[in-house]
């Protein structure tokens, strides 16, 4: 099934060009070029932006979370990290590469490239 949404195949790791070949070679490293097409995918950089989406998801999913269950049910403190710092690691990297899938076909939509001095 091919997604004509470059942002929904960003967030699935597919080509925001094509939709076809992967957009990572490893977990989170961006492939040099598309596999289907050959679109240069090795110009895109994320940055730092999708650890701060990630930082500001995860963060308020957990400290929500962790507040709700603190005033309701007042746990023991080994009781919170033994569930909060797991679950923080767990949402964090499960929204890691999504998010860097989002932001580089962004790039793409928005035609955005790295500044160079020779620009």
């Amino acid at each position: 099934m091919r997604v004509e949404n470059p942002l929904v195949r960003g967030l699935i790791g597919q080509c925001p060009h094509c939709g076809e070949g992967p957009l990572f070679a490893g977990f989170l490293k961006v492939a040099p070029q598309c596999a289907a097409c050959g679109y240069d995918l090795g110009k895109a950089d994320s940055g730092d932006g999708p650890a701060v989406f990630v930082i500001l998801i995860a963060g308020f999913m957990v400290a929500f979370a962790a507040l709700y269950v603190e005033l309701a049910f007042t746990p023991p403190i080994w009781l919170h990290l033994m569930l909060w710092l797991p679950l923080t690691v767990i949402v964090s990297v499960g929204l890691l590469r999504p998010l860097k899938g989002v932001m580089l076909a962004a790039q793409f939509i928005n035609r955005a490239g790295e500044a160079r001095s020779d620009d």
